[in-house]
């Protein structure tokens, strides 16, 4: 216990460090770390993701993987989280800023997270400054990435290597299937459960607008006058638009700004095959016996031939 929570809390310190030299992202909340500390497994029976309970939005990904591995093999698992790179999102300070990306990927048991020395030199060069680790000590065969910089990381690599049946027993040659989930912007919910500013903020009261109230801020305070007279007052933050003005009649619930929600999360699955050795070599040997087969009958079939001509001649 207290080993896994030296890792989560190893994990973070490694993860804003990253993130604060390596890309300089501001006020992003969209960290891993926060589904790490409040899941155990980032994947509900159901199949939902963690990561979607936060980000409400949803919005498309594609995974890229190989049909078969071998064991041992080490191999790349694609996520691309493509997105419109001149749109921005409302920083949680109620500026401009650009959207930031992240992944998740849920491997079989028994598939890890290749180490440095297994991996390519041109795979490290596109994973520069980008820190990939496990989920956890106990799950290190799901994968996190991010928050990093979107404009240069659409596509999100994660270098793996498989295991092997014949040193592992609790792994088998078959057919497992893949999750993997990718993010593009900050969320809609904070890990307490608090609304983020990426939000349509709705009127909590019905009646007249009477006043508008601009801080220094930003945020904005508005003034709800009911029929019967009683004031009521919420605040919208900084950064929104407003789609109502001083004087205007609401009624509860109806949106009093814009939605400013341009990212969103998705997920997706697929089947990856650890294939065994032998039956390729197997497949090998047969493909090479129905071809020795098929030449020894022409060939046979050409001195059927030949004898026939001959006794016709004869």
């Amino acid at each position: 216990m207290r080993t896994n929570k030296f890792f989560k809390s190893l994990l973070f310190i490694l993860t804003i460090s990253i993130n604060l030299f390596g890309f300089c992202i501001d006020n992003s909340f969209a960290y891993p770390v926060f589904a790490q500390q409040n899941y155990a497994n980032p994947r509900a029976a159901n199949g939902k993701l963690a990561c979607a309970n936060c980000h409400l939005n949803q919005k498309a990904i594609e995974i890229e993987a190989p049909q078969a591995v071998l064991p041992n093999s080490v191999f790349e698992i694609e996520i691309k989280v493509p997105y419109d790179t001149s749109r921005q999102q409302i920083g949680a300070n109620g500026k401009q800023t650009d959207l930031n990306v992240g992944g998740i990927l849920i491997l079989p048991q028994g598939f890890k997270l290749a180490s440095k020395n297994q991996i390519s030199k041109e795979v490290k060069a596109k994973n520069k400054g980008v820190f990939i680790s496990p989920y956890s000590t106990e799950y290190d065969n799901i994968l996190v990435v991010g928050p990093i910089a979107g404009k240069t990381h659409q596509e999100l690599l994660f270098p793996v290597v498989a295991p092997d049946p014949e040193t592992n027993s609790n792994v088998k040659y078959l057919t497992y299937p893949l999750y993997a989930g990718g993010n593009r912007g900050r969320g809609q919910v904070y890990p307490t459960g608090e609304k983020s500013n990426v939000n349509i903020f709705g009127a909590e009261k019905s009646g007249q607008i009477s006043e508008i109230v601009l801080s220094e801020k930003g945020d904005s305070t508005i003034t709800i006058v009911n029929p019967s007279g009683e004031k009521s007052s919420q605040l919208v933050p900084a950064g929104l638009n407003l789609l109502v003005k001083q004087g205007d009649i609401v009624k509860v619930d109806q949106p009093l700004n814009s939605d400013p929600n341009v990212g969103g999360f998705g997920q997706e699955e697929t089947e990856i095959v650890l294939q065994n050795p032998l039956r390729i070599l197997g497949y090998l040997a047969f493909c090479l016996c129905v071809l020795l087969t098929q030449i020894l009958l022409i060939l046979k079939k050409k001195q059927f031939e030949k004898v026939q001509a001959a006794e016709l001649n004869f």
